[in-house]
C-alpha cells in the first residue's frame, strides 16, 4: 500500500508540470484571440464612424446639388421663354424700332437728342500782336 500511495504521488507529481504546461498554453491562445478580437472591434468602430461621417457629408453635397440644379431649370425655363417671346415678329419689330432707330413702311423716323452740352465754361481769345518791321 505504502508502495501505491507513492506511485501515486509520483504520477501526480508527473502529471502536475504536463497540465501546467497545456494551461499555459491555453491561457496563452485565450490572451491572443482576446487583443485579436479587440483589434477586430476597434476597427469595425472606426470603420462606424467614417461611414456615419462620409454619409453625412455627402448628404450635404448632395442637397447643395440639388439646390443648384433647381435654379438651373429654372433659368433654363425663363430662357425658353424669352427665346419664343424674342422669336416672334411683333417682338423683333420692336426690338429693331427701340434698340436701333430703325422705321416701319411708310414711316419717319425723327430723332430728338435731349443731351444739352454742359460745357459753360468762357472761351479766352487770345489776340496776336503784328509787329512790323521798318
Amino acid at each position: 500500500m505504502a508502495e501505491n500511495t507513492a506511485q501515486d504521488n509520483i504520477q501526480e507529481e508527473v502529471a502536475r508540470p504536463a497540465s501546467l504546461k497545456s494551461k499555459n498554453k491555453t491561457g496563452f491562445y485565450y490572451s491572443f484571440l482576446t487583443l485579436v478580437l479587440l483589434f477586430c472591434l476597434i476597427q469595425i468602430g472606426f470603420g462606424a464612424i467614417l461611414n456615419i461621417s462620409k454619409t453625412i457629408s455627402y448628404r450635404a453635397k448632395i442637397s447643395t446639388l440639388s439646390k443648384i440644379r433647381d435654379e438651373a431649370e429654372n433659368q433654363n425655363q425663363e430662357l425658353k421663354q424669352d427665346i419664343k417671346m424674342f422669336s416672334s415678329m411683333s417682338s423683333l419689330e420692336g426690338i429693331a424700332r427701340n434698340n436701333l432707330k430703325m422705321a416701319g413702311e411708310d414711316e419717319v423716323l425723327i430723332l430728338i437728342n435731349n443731351n444739352q452740352p454742359q460745357n459753360t465754361s468762357k472761351k479766352k481769345h487770345k489776340f496776336k500782336k503784328n509787329h512790323k518791321k521798318k
